[in-house]
This record gives C-alpha cells, sequence and structure tokens, in this order.
C-alpha cells in the first residue's frame, strides 16, 4: 500500500495541476508546428509530439497513484511509534552503527539531510513502520539480512 503525508499529496495534486495546464501550451506548439508544413522532416513537430506523449503519461501515472494511495493521519500516533514523516534513529546491531531515518512515503531524492529517506514501500520502511521503540527489526538488504533496533523517535 502506498502512504504519502498530507504534504505530500498536495506536492503531488500540485504536480498534476501543473502537467495538465500544461496541455494546451503543448498543443498550441504542435499546432504551430504543424503549419510549417511537411511533417517527415518537422523538429519541432515530432519534439512537441514527444513533449506531449510525456506529459500525458506522467499525468496518468500521478492519477493512478493519487487514487490508489491513502494519505496518512498522523494525529493520533503514539511517541514511541514509527509513522510516516517519522525520523527515527536506527542502530545496526552487526556493527552497532546507529543513523537516522525519515520514514516517506516518496523520496525527494534529496542527500543533503542529517537522515536518509526510507519508502513505506522499501524492505527497511515496511520493517520499521508502526514498530516502536526498543523493537528489533530484520531486513533483507542486498548485502544479506540484517537487524535493527529503533533506538529513538528523533521527530
Amino acid at each position: 500500500m502506498d502512504y504519502l503525508t498530507e504534504a505530500e499529496h498536495t506536492k503531488l495534486n500540485d504536480e498534476l495541476a501543473s502537467l495538465i495546464a500544461e496541455r494546451p501550451v503543448i498543443s498550441q506548439r504542435i499546432g504551430t508546428a504543424r503549419e510549417l508544413g511537411d511533417l517527415k522532416e518537422n523538429a519541432d513537430y515530432h519534439a512537441a509530439k514527444d513533449d506531449q506523449a510525456h506529459n500525458e503519461r506522467k499525468i496518468k501515472d500521478l492519477e493512478k497513484r493519487l487514487s490508489e494511495a491513502t494519505v496518512a493521519d498522523t494525529e493520533h500516533v503514539p511517541d514511541d511509534m514509527v509513522f510516516l514523516g517519522t525520523i527515527v534513529k536506527l542502530k545496526n546491531l552487526s556493527n552497532n552503527k546507529e543513523d537516522l531515518y525519515m520514514l516517506v512515503g516518496e523520496s525527494s531524492g534529496r542527500f543533503d539531510m542529517d537522515y536518509l529517506e526510507v519508502t513505506t514501500n522499501s524492505e527497511l520502511g515496511m520493517a520499521i513502520f508502526k514498530a516502536r521503540v526498543g523493537d528489533k527489526v530484520g531486513v533483507n538488504l542486498p548485502a544479506g539480512r540484517t537487524e535493527f533496533e529503533i533506538v529513538s523517535i528523533e521527530e
């Protein structure tokens, strides 16, 4: 199941609205390029058609995701439970290394934060979702099975 925070849901809806607003702009580009004549060798026409196809694919993907996603209600989550939007300190039990992770519905792709983002659909995300401080979870990672302890909830 795909979980989103309210902020992630709003961001995706804004992105969808922006893509939909782009439709008439792309249609106008296609029309202008079509007026130039021979479509077989018209690079502007083919580029605009490619942009249209790409835009429509993104619209379909976002509409599907939004229709299937659940916006998580974080208001009544216990303070010691890992939930969407939670920053959690995990201890890798094989090397005793501690790191911060944030459970997110969709990764921002940023790597300049004090924590790593973990999506709810990933192995680690599914393992820690709704776990509590003190719990131990096992995860099958590419490097093999890894055990983590949930040390604390940071935010």
